[in-house]
């Protein structure tokens, strides 16, 4: 692929993001302070995601184990 084509690309996801974000009326400051907010909010849930999804996937799988029959294992 032409690394022109992925420029483009790239450029038309952004100008998607701020048509669909309505932020492209902000003045610069404001747009800066927005994406700055929007970025630490998905970094914080994927952090989240990728700490305490597995603890309760975990958590879940051990109670419906133990509700359908299976035998406890042994935590020693």
């Amino acid at each position: 692929m032409d690394m022109k084509h992925v420029k483009d690309y790239i450029y038309w996801l952004y100008y998607q993001y701020l048509l669909i974000t309505c932020s492209y009326v902000l003045e610069p400051w404001e747009r800066s302070m927005f994406h700055t907010i929007t970025v630490t909010v998905v970094a914080m849930v994927v952090y989240t995601a990728y700490v305490f999804v597995p603890i309760h996937i975990c958590l879940a799988l051990e109670f419906f184990s133990q509700i359908f029959g299976g035998q406890p294992e042994s935590r020693v």
